[in-house]
């Protein structure tokens, strides 16, 4: 597969890996393999003596990482969260990295299987699980999980003002018939939404917050941004595509707090290096051009932010 091949199935592809590597004899790890193709140009920069490492959750990810890692010795692909990724590495003997690449939410050929269930848009199981082999599916959690809780999901990872009228259909739909499919749960929202954004399915939002809530998608970025101050060594980047609000929020202000250092009281006499500061911002957020979203519409939303640890 050439860039230009790549180019229009990955999201800010260049830019990414560039703002990733700081060194071409490093370790490296891209947080979301995916199809791999942030992993297959960060290899082509990499040193012979460069190692990186892949992680997904999804089993068909594994599958294309296996066969990158016969391609490629100096990868390997590891099927577990990126969450999780500090003490994989450490099983490794790996203590620190130089560089973190992550390219939130779901994946493109996750959104086209309607066997995923992840789309509002096809029929099929109401699963949404990165990992079909773990976890609780969408139609599990939708089955089981309280209406105030199915309130603050919908409102909180999903930013839908009528999250009490989806969550009342939800419950009382469920009392009589199990929710089991994806256009079953979508026209149930759809009826239970009053007010339809212009050019956006009216589940998009719930179906987006549900899914974010199986996988516990910010819980796992906020403990993988924590963790990533003591994980890279000095100079060391962390490069995050995300696609949402809340996501890159989250990346934007951690990022913000690491510039900043401790939170001390105004006119206290301290060092600059006493401040605590750990990361400093490289650039602004970089957003796909039009070029970029001609050729994939996925990018329009995308934001790319990166940060190096400072010594």
């Amino acid at each position: 597969m050439n860039l230009q091949e790549l180019a229009h199935a990955t999201v800010l592809l260049e830019p990414t890996v560039t703002g990733c590597l700081n060194d071409p004899s490093g370790v490296y790890i891209d947080g979301t393999f995916g199809r791999g193709g942030h992993s297959r140009l960060l290899l082509s920069q990499l040193a012979a003596d460069g190692r990186l490492y892949g992680f997904d959750k999804d089993p068909r990810a594994i599958e294309t990482g296996e066969q990158l890692h016969q391609e490629d010795a100096r990868f390997e692909v590891v099927q577990a969260s990126f969450a999780d990724m500090k003490q994989e590495m450490a099983a490794r003997g790996i203590a620190h990295i130089n560089g973190i690449l992550l390219d939130l939410g779901v994946s493109s050929p996750q959104l086209d299987d309607p066997e995923r269930g992840f789309s509002f848009m096809r029929d099929g199981p109401l699963d949404m699980r990165m990992n079909p082999d773990a976890g609780l599916s969408a139609a599990e959690w939708v089955a089981t999980t309280d209406e105030n809780d199915i309130v603050r999901v919908l409102k909180e990872y999903g930013e839908e003002r009528f999250a009490k009228r989806m969550a009342r259909a939800i419950v009382t739909t469920r009392a009589t018939t199990p929710i089991t499919r994806t256009l079953q749960l979508a026209e149930l929202i759809k009826e239970a939404n009053p007010a339809w954004e212009r050019h956006k399915h009216p589940a998009t939002r719930a179906f987006q917050a549900i899914r974010i809530a199986v996988n516990n998608e910010l819980g796992d970025l906020e403990r993988v941004l924590n963790e990533s101050v003591d994980f890279l060594v000095p100079g060391g980047r962390l490069a995050v595509i995300s696609f949402h609000s809340l996501e890159d929020r989250m990346v934007k202000r951690f990022i913000r707090a690491q510039e900043k250092g401790r939170d001390l009281p105004p006119g206290l006499p301290v060092l600059e290096a006493d401040l605590g500061k750990t990361m400093k911002r490289i650039g602004k957020a970089i957003m796909p051009n039009d070029d970029e979203i001609r050729t994939n519409a996925r990018a329009r939303s995308a934001v790319l932010r990166i940060a190096e640890r400072l010594p």
